[in-house]
């Protein structure tokens, strides 16, 4: 009772932070989720429906690199206030296009690069206000509270979203969107102080400067470094799946939109036993080998149990068992991150780290996208009755979505067994507390 106690007390900034911002994330979820359906029924395509992510992270990869020096240098608080502003003005002209009967899939496509462009400058200064307002021994609790609301998140959107879309259709679904706004957007305005930097820096750093300063930092960590080219790797994979998943889930025989959220609802709910998992275990002896053994059990069942299932029930289970670890890896990441990287280098460090460790989501997409729609699909169409993948897959559209996770399975399981003989990563075994500041090499 005194440790929850000390917890409250000590932890209450990030408690209103979190929770007002998960709500807010609540909202935006369903909006994304329920768009995703509308333009997969515009088009039938999955390559439709990818671009609206490839457009959300195309801007994030490509200035996330320069974002820290914003991050850094200006006032966290008010950087978080200008982006929820400028994200919410679009769900606005979403409501407005709407309403009027003019949207259209390029004007999602545009919000959506808008919405990653803010997402770019937010992210890491959201990082940074965490570290900040937050003790460093509570940092593997939070990592498992911030999965729990994302889990909760993923289990209540695809379940609110279709609730509303059923009775209320989009608009209803827009004007919850922009309500959680405001509550978010009142609390941190008025409610939350986030301490800046009290240290002037010695120089003033150019953007260019600034991107150099995190290059050099993971140059000398080359075990951070290579752990940002393993989620890199992973993400491609996940981005993949991702693009082929909803195609896949509407189209199916048993599928539908009912199916999509039924298994949406199921992943959100290993994810929220996950976090709960992840709060109540104390610091693992080797967070490296969690994050690995995480990864490649996700990656060797829940892409298998999807291309070979036929029903809901089945792709529940295989869902359940891909996202089950998952907060236990993203804890422990999280922390290994905030344990080595210095505060006063985290904003220049994470757009760095954001740059290299998600290009390949919007490659995945595409990808994705492309090889579900041009070569996985037609294949499946032309097969003959009795051949083997119409017996392992199925038949209709769909098939070829299904044949495509069982192909990029292997993909995963691979990537996981190079990087768990990556000798780099387990020298981040070692106490990052057993030399001073100076050994990074970049102060």
């Amino acid at each position: 009772m005194k440790h929850s106690n000390s917890f409250l007390s000590e932890a209450k900034a990030f408690l209103l932070l979190w929770s007002t911002q998960s709500f807010s994330e609540l909202g935006s979820a369903m909006t994304s989720y329920a768009l995703v359906i509308w333009s997969y029924e515009q088009k039938g395509s999955a390559l439709a429906t990818s671009l609206l992510m490839i457009c959300s992270y195309a801007p994030y990869v490509i200035l996330s690199i320069f974002a820290g020096t914003i991050s850094d240098r200006w006032n966290k608080k008010r950087i978080m206030l200008i982006c929820d502003t400028v994200a919410a003005m679009g769900t606005v002209t979403v409501f407005l296009l709407l309403k009027t009967g003019t949207l259209a899939l390029w004007h999602l496509y545009v919000l959506n690069a808008l919405n990653g462009l803010m997402n770019t400058v937010q992210q890491p200064a959201s990082e940074v206000a965490v570290t900040r307002i937050l003790p460093r021994k509570y940092y593997q609790k939070i990592g498992g509270m911030r999965y729990f609301s994302n889990a909760l998140n993923s289990i209540g959107t695809p379940i609110l979203a279709t609730a509303f879309l059923a009775f209320a259709g989009m608009t209803a679904v827009l004007c919850f969107d922009l309500l959680t706004f405001g509550v978010a957007f009142i609390t941190l305005f008025f409610c939350i102080r986030i301490p800046e930097n009290t240290v002037p820096p010695e120089k003033k750093e150019s953007f260019i400067m600034s991107a150099q300063t995190g290059i050099k930092y993971l140059h000398n960590k080359r075990g951070i470094f290579d752990l940002i080219l393993f989620l890199a790797c992973i993400n491609l994979t996940a981005s993949m799946y991702q693009a082929a998943f909803p195609a896949m889930l509407l189209s199916r025989i048993n599928g539908g939109q009912r199916a999509l959220g039924t298994v949406n609802a199921v992943m959100g709910i290993a994810m929220l036993a996950g976090s709960i998992i992840a709060s109540l275990l104390g610091k693992p002896k080797s967070r490296i080998r969690v994050i690995c053994n995480t990864l490649l059990f996700s990656m060797s069942f829940e892409n298998f149990i999807l291309a070979f299932g036929r029903t809901v029930p089945v792709w529940c289970t295989g869902g359940f068992l891909g996202w089950i670890f998952i907060p236990l890896m993203s804890t422990n990441l999280d922390a290994v991150l905030r344990e080595y990287i210095p505060v006063e280098l985290q904003g220049r460090v994470y757009s760095v780290r954001n740059t290299l460790q998600f290009f390949t989501i919007p490659v995945g997409y595409f990808l994705g996208g492309i090889l579900v729609d041009k070569v996985f699909e037609p294949v499946m169409q032309v097969q003959r009755t009795g051949s083997i993948l119409l017996l392992l897959f199925g038949s209709g559209k769909g098939s070829g979505a299904a044949f495509f996770f069982f192909v990029i399975a292997f993909l995963g399981i691979f990537t996981c067994v190079l990087f768990r003989r990556d000798k780099n990563l387990w020298k981040l075994e070692e106490s990052p507390n057993s030399t001073q500041a100076s050994r990074y090499g970049v102060l």
